[in-house]
């Protein structure tokens, strides 16, 4: 049955979100729920476009707040609206995942229906740079540090969420990339399943500014984690 819902943060989106709308309209999802993240007038027109789409619907910020904000936002919308799917999936807006990585998680969902099923993307692809291979190294081995559960890739951006874990989501701080790891965390201490699923290689689209990069200085991340660990607030 056709019942889950893609969720598309997008901060200044190139006109290629608009395609790649459709082709998501094309698998097992039957809504999309897109957040313009408080994107710059001049991309008025690809969200007006979309709007045009049946089965997509666009949110609106008056401001930047966020990846976790935007997807805060979404996840709220369906709660509000009780719509009737059995989970969402988290996607990014700027080609980072290929729709074969999307369809591959969502067939995977007929086997962990429940939880979080974490999309790992491969780091020794080409695209992979010095920084962003190692970036990922000092992240999950920090993060099994502290929290005693290896996770290869604990700021991908291509997740499924079973619609029973929304509630709690809602309420998990952070607004920007850091909502990704605090998720996580949140769920350990809940004790709710986490999968883990290899997709293909990491995506870098040369020349290309990703306003979410999910390739996140590495840096403010384990300080992030750190703080967090340190002075718990979720």
């Amino acid at each position: 049955m056709k019942n889950i819902a893609a969720i598309i943060p997008a901060y200044n989106p190139q006109q290629s979100l608009i395609t790649f709308v459709h082709q998501l309209l094309t698998t097992a999802i039957t809504q999309i729920i897109v957040v313009n993240d408080g994107s710059d007038a001049k991309y008025k027109d690809i969200f007006e476009n979309l709007k045009q789409i049946d089965g997509c619907q666009v949110l609106q910020h008056d401001s930047n707040i966020g990846k976790g904000g935007a997807l805060k936002t979404a996840f709220t919308y369906i709660q509000e609206h009780r719509r009737m799917f059995r989970g969402v999936l988290t996607v990014g807006a700027h080609n980072q995942h290929t729709l074969q990585d999307i369809k591959l998680i969502l067939t995977m969902t007929k086997v962990f229906s429940e939880g979080i099923v974490l999309g790992v993307r491969n780091f020794h692809s080409t695209d992979s740079t010095f920084f962003s291979y190692w970036g990922n190294r000092a992240t999950t081995l920090l993060f099994e540090l502290l929290y005693h559960r290896k996770l290869m890739d604990t700021q991908t951006g291509l997740r499924y969420i079973s619609i029973n874990e929304l509630p709690w989501l809602i309420k998990v701080k952070g607004e920007r990339y850091d909502y990704d790891t605090n998720m996580l965390i949140t769920a350990l201490k809940r004790k709710c399943p986490i999968f883990e699923v290899e997709i293909g290689q990491l995506r870098v689209k040369k020349n290309t500014i990703i306003q979410y990069d999910e390739i996140a200085n590495a840096g403010t991340i384990i300080t992030k984690m750190l703080m967090n660990y340190l002075k718990p607030r979720l």
